[in-house]
């Protein structure tokens, strides 16, 4: 065993493999749970969906394609950095797992940048729920339904999306000191797991939101 693994290794495990595996099932048990919080949103959307087709549809049609798409491309391709970063921490090779962290987290905050930029939109359009929505259309209580799904389901990838820069912005700051080595990079591993969680649920979000008012 290396001096860089044993290091890593905390005094209640007796190896670097069953920290890695105890982590490994702390992870996926965390995952199961956000599954289980979006899971619950998407099915509420689907019974308002299937109870309100056409007002769904129009809120659908009033979404930014452009900047929706953009910011699918942009996570994707944030994840392949990642994926990058992954294979780069294999090697042990530090430069490299710096320079793919910083890419995946300047494209995040790009993310975020559009992602704000069209909730500003909405509210200038006088979308967002509450006080401030004005639609003259009969099916206005619905859409505004589709507008307090979109709000709080976008809203709390958003959020993730934060908390996902800040992990990793702690694995740069590892992978500098030089605690990340070929020996031991769960951390990275297991970062890049709830970062491309997080993208597969924006694929989710992109297909119930923008998608179906495109035929309008």
């Amino acid at each position: 065993m290396s001096k860089s693994a044993t290091l890593a290794c905390r005094e209640q495990f007796r190896t670097p493999a069953q920290q890695r595996e105890t982590a490994s099932v702390g992870m996926w048990i965390f995952l199961a749970n956000e599954v289980m919080m979006f899971g619950a949103l998407f099915t509420a959307y689907t019974v308002y969906r299937a109870s309100h087709p056409q007002a769904f549809d129009i809120g659908s049609a009033d979404m930014n394609i452009m900047l929706g798409s953009i910011n699918t491309a942009l996570l994707l391709t944030s994840s392949l950095m990642l994926s990058f970063a992954e294979h780069s921490a294999q090697a042990g090779n530090r430069r490299l797992i710096a320079l793919f962290l910083i890419l995946t987290m300047i494209i995040g905050a790009v993310f975020l940048g559009l992602k704000f930029t069209e909730y500003y939109q909405h509210f200038q359009e006088h979308k967002a729920p509450g006080v401030w929505f004005n639609d003259s259309s009969p099916y206005a209580n619905s859409i505004q339904m589709f507008f307090v799904f979109y709000f709080i389901m976008t809203g709390l990838h958003a959020v993730h999306m934060i908390i996902g820069i800040g992990i990793l912005a702690g694995l740069l700051f590892r992978t500098i000191i030089g605690t990340m080595t070929a020996e031991y990079h769960t951390p990275i591993l297991f970062g890049g797991l709830y970062w491309h969680f997080v993208d597969i649920v924006w694929i989710f979000l992109y297909a119930i939101f923008y998608l179906p008012g495109l035929h309008l």
